[in-house]
């Protein structure tokens, strides 16, 4: 037997700590039986977010708030947004406008891809490691860098941070992707270092040669795409689609990379659970996979010269 639910204006009522509100999201979520994948794994995870995140609170420390009492308006919000997250299946940072990488916060709206790529944990992990990387460029030494498929521009801005003395280029085919990719690249105050670009792949950079090229196409294969969750089909459905295997873009930047590198460069490239197809396909190339806390075999790191590039 199904419980109607409470109203908004019950549950701002009667729920009064963050514990609470914690409480009933993952009750909801659960009877709702969500979908996640967008930074959170888990309805506990997902609704501890979306409270946190909502009160402009630090999304990684629930605990010192748990039995906080909330002001009459900051429960009508949560409230509000547990309704959302339950009746419109949306991802959490579209109610909520944000997103994270390794911290780092982004804005997001329904017209870019929710950030979530492999690429922000490794260059974290590579660069801020005691030794350095072990396969990546000097970060200091890096002056050209390009990000493809840029979406909210995230990798872009990332990029802009760990190569200081680097010209970034970022860019997508979506107008509107790029939209949202100027407010990140204006947030981070990173205009000078950042150019965003209109264009297919890399159609829009004649002439132009970068010490490393990072890209996080489209991968998804349309079987898969067949199968998503409202969540996942809540994003624009070009940031997804890969072509019938998912590599139909990945294919395209192999083939045409190394006319866009200098030497000593090279591709980082995330391209889902393609790797037997790219290794069957490819095999005179010798690929670097990486591993993240969450794959093994889902980015790649390719040298220039391995892609034909000469010194």
């Amino acid at each position: 037997m199904t419980h109607p639910s409470p109203t908004i204006d019950a549950v701002t009522r009667e729920l009064q700590t963050l514990r609470d509100f914690w409480r009933y999201a993952i009750s909801r979520f659960n009877a709702a039986d969500l979908s996640y994948g967008h930074g959170t794994t888990t309805a506990s995870d997902d609704a501890a977010f979306l409270l946190l995140d909502s009160l402009d609170l630090p999304i990684d420390v629930l605990d010192p708030f748990l039995d906080a009492r909330l002001l009459p308006e900051e429960r009508r919000l949560l409230a509000e947004r547990i309704e959302a997250r339950v009746t419109t299946r949306k991802p959490t940072s579209y109610l909520t406008g944000r997103a994270y990488i390794q911290g780092v916060r982004f804005h997001v709206d329904e017209r870019v891809i929710v950030p979530r790529s492999h690429i922000g944990e490794i260059l974290f992990t590579e660069y801020l490691g005691e030794d350095g990387s072990g396969f990546l460029p000097d970060p200091l030494m890096v002056e050209s860098a390009l990000d493809l498929c840029t979406g909210s521009g995230c990798l872009a801005v990332l990029a802009a941070k760990f190569f200081p003395a680097a010209e970034v280029d970022a860019v997508d085919l979506s107008a509107d992707a790029l939209e949202v990719a100027k407010l990140n690249v204006a947030e981070h105050a990173v205009e000078a270092q950042v150019r965003l670009l209109s264009g297919d792949l890399f159609a829009p950079l004649k002439g132009r040669r970068y010490d490393i090229i990072i890209t996080n196409p489209p991968y998804v294969d349309h079987e898969a795409l067949a199968g998503y969750p409202p969540e996942f089909r809540a994003e624009p459905v070009m940031a997804h689609d890969g072509g019938e295997d998912g590599l139909d873009l990945v294919r395209r930047i192999l083939e045409e990379a190394a006319d866009y590198l200098n030497p000593g460069g090279g591709l980082l490239c995330e391209i889902g659970s393609g790797r037997e197809i790219l290794e069957e396909e490819f095999p005179e190339l010798e690929f670097h996979w990486i591993e993240t806390a969450e794959s093994q075999d889902a980015v790649f790191w390719i040298s220039a010269e391995e892609l034909g590039v000469e010194d």
